[in-house]
């Protein structure tokens, strides 16, 4: 009998000590390439391509293949708080301080561009021509421009 019962505190034992484990690398786990205004700036990067990519896809009339260029842009913007934390302000980085100083304003921007993002995916699967237009002809300014404008210095 005693055999059996030690069995199971065993199996408890182990399962802690993988629990124990898996939360220490976890927490030593590197996220992106390590430096963090790199990872900020290629999703930026990808961003602006992506946002030519739909225009270019407007103009062309494929309307329905926009909705891949906005749901890019809207997972994007969900990770755009996380990509400026505090102390992250280098000269490499054309954030301006207020990012930090108006840190609430500031993710209501990113969270902004999502909803505009998720706006123009949602009106190009309708592929209704008019409908996405209504939408792309505000996205650079309403989306991009309510986070570009007061939380990045002009590009020189």
């Amino acid at each position: 009998m005693l055999r059996f019962r030690a069995l199971p505190a065993g199996v408890a034992i182990a399962v802690v000590a993988f629990g124990v484990a898996l939360a220490a690398a976890q927490s030593t786990m590197k996220i992106g390439s390590g430096d963090i205004v790199a990872d900020r700036q290629r999703l930026m990067k990808l961003n602006g391509a992506s946002w030519k990519d739909a225009q270019d896809k407007f103009k062309a009339g494929n309307i329905e293949a926009i909705v891949v260029n906005a749901e890019t842009m809207a997972l994007n913007a969900q990770h755009i708080p996380m990509l400026f934390p505090q102390g992250s302000l280098t000269d490499k980085s054309n954030a301006k301080p207020d990012i930090w100083d108006k840190r609430d304003d500031f993710e209501k921007a990113a969270k902004n561009m999502e909803t505009w993002a998720e706006k123009l995916r949602d009106a190009a699967k309708t592929k209704d021509t008019a409908a996405t237009e209504a939408v792309v002809k505000d996205f650079g300014r309403n989306a991009c421009g309510t986070c570009h404008t007061p939380f990045r210095k002009p590009l020189s």
